[in-house]
């Protein structure tokens, strides 16, 4: 199992917003923890350390497909080696075919791309969990535990 490397890098995916919120959120528990943490809200590759441990935090758009924000890192991702660590926090509608379907996505491109999971996606059903916020707060202090 990969170790976890602080600080963090945390990439969003977001269409409408919520995934920004978790993001915020992840960033206050790190800064708590006393993590360094930086939050990307347009993601380029280039400008993500590959020495820090990734949060990817990303909602799902349209058929299972990315946020619009982050499909341009996700396309530059597919040509490139990782050897870093990373989670993944999945925002989705599970009355959709394509719950979590951008999740999913970066989880697999990563895998692709030689980067360590440090847990399984944490996959939260907005329609379960209204404020994903705390789910993803209360799941990132676990894996830190």
């Amino acid at each position: 199992m990969a170790h976890i490397t602080p600080p963090f890098s945390i990439i969003v995916g977001s269409m409408l917003g919520a995934t920004e919120y978790v993001a915020d959120a992840i960033k206050a528990k790190c800064d708590e923890l006393g993590y360094a943490a930086e939050v990307y809200f347009q993601p380029q590759l280039c400008e993500i350390d590959r020495n820090t441990t990734w949060v990817i935090c990303t909602s799902t758009h349209g058929a299972g497909d990315l946020p619009d924000n982050i499909q341009p890192f996700h396309d530059d991702l597919t040509n490139t080696t990782l050897s870093n660590t990373y989670y993944v926090i999945g925002l989705g509608d599970s009355s959709y075919d394509t719950y979590c379907g951008g999740a999913e996505t970066m989880h697999k491109t990563m895998q692709q791309c030689g980067a360590s999971a440090l847990a399984q996606p944490k996959l939260i059903d907005v329609l379960q969990h209204p404020i994903p916020e705390d789910i993803a707060v209360d799941w990132f202090a676990e894996q830190l535990a």
